[in-house]
């Protein structure tokens, strides 16, 4: 999963085609524990760019996006959201791929 870098990639991404956007900090435990799957999720919804936003080097963009729980994501396509999976629990490969399938 690729890293955000700048506001205006997230823009470009966010108005381009679908992509999904996970919320998540290096001190985040809850984050670290869907660490091992998310390639596997990545692989199973291939049509969707997924990248990885730092919530402590995004925190205006968190706010903007009502993200204040973490692990979070949001899926955007042509600048539409599409859905979102936000809140402050550990989640499941089950759940993470239940919502990206709702997304269809």
């Amino acid at each position: 999963m690729k890293n955000l870098t700048t506001m205006e990639q997230f823009e470009q991404l966010r108005d381009g085609g679908k992509t999904i956007f996970m919320f998540s900090a290096n001190w985040c435990p809850d984050c670290r524990v869907i660490e091992p799957f998310l390639p596997e999720v990545e692989a199973k919804y291939s049509e969707f760019t997924f990248i990885h936003v730092d919530r402590d080097q995004f925190i205006e963009l968190c706010q903007k996006l009502d993200v204040y729980g973490i692990p979070s994501f949001i899926a955007f396509e042509k600048g539409k959201e599409l859905g979102r999976f936000v809140s402050k629990d550990r989640k499941t490969q089950e759940e993470i791929e239940g919502f990206i399938n709702d997304l269809k």
